[in-house]
C-alpha cells in the first residue's frame, strides 16, 4: 500500500468516525445515557449502511466520506481551505460555550465568572483528582507526584498516545 493510499484510508476512516459521531448526535437528544448511546450507534450504522443489508462495505464508507467532504467544500473547488476545515469546529465550540454559560451563569448576565465556573460539580472532581495525585496523602502535591501524574496521563492533551 502506498503512502498516499494509506493517508487516504486514514482520512476516510477519520471522516467515518467523525461522521458516525455526528450521525449519532443527530439521532437522539439522550447523549449521556446507555439507551441514547445504543440508539446513536444503531442510527449511525443505519446511516452508513445505505443498502440496508446489515453490513458496511468499503464503497459505502467511501461514499459517506465523500459526501461529508463535499458538504464542507462550500466553494466547490474540490479542496478544503483552512476556513472550510475549521468552520464545523467553530460551530461546535459555539454550541459548547452556550451550554456552559447556560449551565454555570447563576446571575443570568450571559457571562460566566470564575466563581460561577468554580461552583458546583467541578469542585468534587477537582478534589478527587487532587486526592489521586497526592500519593502520600500529606495534603500537598510534590514535584515527583506531579511528574507521575503527567506520566500516567500520557500526554493525551498534547496529541500523544498513552505512554509516549
Amino acid at each position: 500500500m502506498t503512502m498516499i493510499s494509506r493517508m487516504t484510508t486514514r482520512i476516510a476512516l477519520t471522516g467515518l468516525f467523525i461522521a458516525t459521531g455526528f450521525a449519532a448526535q443527530a439521532a437522539s437528544g439522550d447523549t449521556e445515557g446507555k439507551v441514547g448511546k445504543m440508539r446513536h450507534e444503531r442510527s449511525a450504522f443505519c446511516t452508513l449502511d445505505t443498502d440496508s443489508n446489515g453490513e458496511l462495505t468499503r464503497a459505502e464508507l467511501d461514499a459517506h466520506a465523500r459526501a461529508r467532504f463535499d458538504t464542507r467544500d462550500t466553494d466547490g473547488d474540490g479542496a478544503l481551505s483552512a476556513e472550510e476545515m475549521t468552520k464545523e469546529g467553530h460551530k461546535r465550540a459555539e454550541k459548547r460555550a452556550a451550554k456552559m454559560i447556560k449551565r454555570h451563569d447563576a446571575n443570568g448576565d450571559g457571562k460566566v465568572s470564575f466563581e460561577e465556573m468554580s461552583s458546583g460539580k467541578k469542585e468534587g472532581r477537582t478534589d478527587k483528582m487532587f486526592e489521586r495525585v497526592d500519593a502520600d496523602k500529606n495534603g500537598t502535591i510534590s514535584e515527583e507526584e506531579f511528574a507521575s501524574m503527567k506520566k500516567h496521563r500520557g500526554g493525551k492533551h498534547k496529541g500523544k498516545k498513552q505512554g509516549e
